[in-house]
């Protein structure tokens, strides 16, 4: 476990801890700041992109080259969505898949198909973000 707490302009010391491919499982209130933080991590990587969060969509992709990003939000849907939708058999691709509202039913199903994933837990403090990395 690792703990961060940071304004919103030093994500990029967050990303230097986490993974650049594999399954991400973000967790945190609603205005936690998860899409900022994809948003923040997509154009870390270098990926100009305009990023929003996939509510209504429930994934976006984002891609430069050999590297791709998808970003799912299962508020709404939960892991039932995205079965349904036949969006779980993405999380096989070679990418890094950030999961807005990846709770432990996800995290179980994945891990039942041998996918591991990296879990991060975003609290809001007055002007900064707590950062928890779960692996």
């Amino acid at each position: 476990m690792k703990e961060f707490i940071l304004f919103q302009d030093e994500l990029q010391v967050l990303f230097f801890h986490l993974p650049q491919d594999g399954v991400v499982l973000l967790r945190g209130e609603v205005a936690s700041g998860k899409t900022t933080l994809v948003q923040k991590w997509v154009n870390f990587l270098g990926i100009q992109a305009e990023v929003h969060s996939p509510t209504f969509s429930l994934m976006q992709k984002y891609h430069k080259e050999t590297l791709c990003v998808y970003h799912y939000d299962l508020y709404q849907v939960g892991l039932q969505g995205i079965l349904a939708n036949g969006l779980f058999e993405i999380f096989f691709e070679k990418a890094l898949h950030c999961v807005e509202w990846g709770d432990e039913e996800v995290e179980k199903a994945l891990g039942r198909l041998g996918i591991t994933s990296t879990i991060v837990e975003i609290i809001a403090l007055e002007q900064k973000r707590k950062y928890t990395i779960y692996e």
